[in-house]
């Protein structure tokens, strides 16, 4: 978020933006702050308001099972181990040393541009892909149930 002035001809004498910085495993709030530093230099006070950690390293443990069942869906398809910053909820199981998995299962058409409608006005996908999801996270929550 940004905030200066209140009025639209009104030159602010201080202005301030937010940011909502994720990290991956392993990282700290250091490490963003030194990025950050070397981007905007000595001139911009920066101030870490809050910090809410996740996991310190990846637990792909259950990689395999997750894995497994997508090629059972898909036969033609790769899973992949991804590491994303985005984070939801999951930062305060893994307080709790509980582990938190981003399962996303959907085929998408090739001319599909997913990452131009994450968290966009129009976010979608395609209805298919979401039952492709569905039946692969029932099948995951019958191997644990």
């Amino acid at each position: 978020m940004l905030q200066g002035s209140t009025k639209v001809n009104v030159i602010p004498g201080e202005v301030s933006v937010e940011l909502d910085g994720r990290l991956l495993p392993g990282f700290k709030p250091d490490d963003m702050m030194r990025e950050l530093r070397s981007i905007v230099g000595n001139d911009v006070q920066l101030e870490l308001i809050r910090f809410d950690p996740g996991p310190a390293e990846p637990d792909m443990s259950l990689f395999d099972t997750l894995a497994g069942i997508l090629k059972e869906t898909d036969p033609e398809g790769t899973p992949i181990p991804l590491l994303l910053s985005g984070v939801t909820d999951g930062r305060f199981f893994s307080r709790l040393g509980i582990q938190t998995y981003g399962y996303l299962p959907m085929t998408l058409p090739e001319d599909f541009n997913f990452t131009s409608v994450i968290h966009a006005a129009d976010e979608r996908i395609p209805a298919a892909a979401v039952e492709f999801g569905a039946q692969a996270i029932y099948k995951a929550l019958q191997r644990f149930g």
